[in-house]
């Protein structure tokens, strides 16, 4: 196997991405934080480099579909039931497209990647607000005299 300099730009590129959501996820205290989210994202990108080299030509996408079945398996990991509550769905979710994230890094769609992570930032870090006004907009009491 030839090792290319754009591997190495790719990886660097998965571990960048996967460090700044995974910062955003351990800053929060999720289950899933900094270096799991990174090696998600590094795996997902090595997985898809090796798929592109080791598939036929016609056909990389069979260990691309094995990715998103097995980081799916990952998140449902970190779903869980507590209090009649179902919490975990945005780590699970931000597991989910870590993997995403690496698979178009490897594919080297770097601007797709690029995008889709900025957006997935601006959703960690300013959609929380929004969350939070919805809830106290749509706040319901009840008072017993």
């Amino acid at each position: 196997m030839i090792f290319v300099a754009q591997d190495a730009l790719k990886l660097l590129l998965a571990l960048l991405i996967g460090g700044l959501i995974g910062a955003e996820r351990e800053f929060r205290d999720k289950a899933a934080g900094f270096r799991t989210i990174i090696f998600i994202c590094i795996g997902a990108t090595l997985f898809t480099i090796i798929s592109v080299r080791l598939g036929s030509p016609h056909e990389p996408s069979r260990i691309a579909a094995s990715i998103v079945s097995g980081v799916g398996f990952l998140g449902a990991g970190a779903i869980l039931r507590a209090q009649g509550r179902v919490i975990g769905l945005t780590t699970a979710s931000t597991i989910w497209l870590a993997a995403a994230l690496g698979m178009a890094i490897g594919g080297g769609d770097f601007a797709l990647a690029g995008i889709a992570a900025l957006l997935a930032l601006v959703v960690l870090l300013a959609f929380p607000a929004v969350e939070a006004w919805i809830d106290r907009v749509w706040e319901v009491r009840t008072y017993t005299v």
